[in-house]
């Protein structure tokens, strides 16, 4: 956090394991998961050592990847290296905003040792090099910064990007239990961009009010799985002055949601952590979503315009990842009782089922 803990009052429905703490150097200690909500990167995250079953068990159970959403002004970009048992694969999910169409994307499937997510944000690298695919994650988290760099080639023609990226937020950083000790890890920051996107040979340039997000995630879902995720950053106008601002707000499995969630607001260098929500499709029109809380903080309207949707159903294994882009109405009430509005706010989602 900006300020200590120790300087912020927090609000009743925020639950004291929700302030975040300094990080353990270990996220595993003898055999059993640390659980709470963090204020820095976590330097060793040792989720293959959980005493729940032995390690070769635990690493075919264990999935983890690395996310990069950019969002510039014609565009959304939503990219990721993610690794699980048995195969890896890299994602390009290219949304144009005028058009409000997914109009390009890219899958790169990959046997699970050739997709590599890093160990840790510090000084940690994520990659996935094959065939046509060449994706490259540097995080340096230590100093605020991350560099990407990737390409493609497939069916929906080329793209390549090369981003600097500056953080601008407190981090999310959270272990959530699934069980009394099935974690799940979880860090997202903001970042302003320099750099640019070429697809198919136009080239987009970043500007003053591109921003981006890395969603790092590593852990241990159930045997079958759901959760739904909504997220939003931009630089728009806020008491006169022009700030980066945006929101994480996820409803999963955790056993305890008032205590374990990594519901945040960011908004220019600060945090205010979020109640528990709540996700319901309108009953008259499945392409809105409503996202609420029990506390009347967030009160929130995701209507939206195209999904990309990867379906998988082999018996033993099953996945239903419905990906969707649209905009943001609504509100959010941060710790101090101030209300920010979102009016059109370009958003992005994810329903998503999983049977391992």
């Amino acid at each position: 956090m900006s300020k200590s803990t120790k300087e912020i009052k927090y609000p009743s429905y925020i639950s004291p394991k929700r302030v975040p703490v300094a990080p353990p150097e270990k996220l595993v200690v003898d055999g059993q998961a640390i659980f709470g909500t963090f204020n820095a990167e976590l330097p060793n995250m040792n989720l293959l050592e959980l005493n729940n079953a032995p390690a070769k068990k635990n690493y075919k159970r264990y999935t983890e990847w690395e996310a990069l959403e950019l969002s510039f002004e014609d565009f959304t970009l939503l990219t990721a290296v993610y690794s699980t048992n048995p195969i890896g694969f890299a994602i390009f999910v290219f949304f144009d905003k005028k058009l409000g169409k997914v109009t390009h994307n890219w899958l790169k499937i990959v046997p699970r040792k050739k997709a590599f997510v890093a160990d840790n944000l510090i000084d940690g690298i994520t990659s996935l090099n094959a065939g046509k695919t060449n994706y490259n994650l540097v995080n340096n988290f230590s100093e605020g910064k991350a560099y990407a760099k990737a390409s493609s080639k497939g069916k929906s023609g080329t793209i390549e990007f090369d981003v600097d990226l500056t953080n601008l937020s407190d981090p999310s950083v959270v272990s959530i239990p699934f069980d009394a000790n099935l974690p799940l890890y979880s860090q997202k920051n903001i970042f302003s961009v320099k750099g640019h996107v070429t697809v198919n040979g136009k080239r987009y340039d970043a500007n003053e009010k591109t921003v981006a997000i890395i969603d790092d995630h590593k852990g241990y879902y159930p045997k079958l799985a759901h959760y739904d995720w909504l997220t939003t950053m931009s630089r728009q106008e806020v008491d006169g002055e022009i700030k980066t601002i945006g929101f994480n707000l996820t409803r999963n499995q955790s056993i305890n949601q008032d205590d374990y969630n990594e519901n945040l607001l960011w908004l220019d260098g600060t945090s205010s952590p979020l109640p528990p929500v709540y996700f319901k499709y309108d009953e008259n029109d499945k392409s809105i979503w409503y996202v609420k809380d029990e506390h009347g903080k967030v009160d929130l309207k995701f209507v939206m315009e195209d999904t990309f949707k990867m379906v998988l159903d082999i018996g033993i294994i099953m996945i239903k990842y419905y990906l969707p882009f649209g905009k943001v109405y609504g509100k959010v009430v941060d710790i101090n009782d101030k209300e920010y509005v979102f009016d059109g706010t370009a958003g992005i989602g994810e329903d998503k089922t999983t049977k391992m």
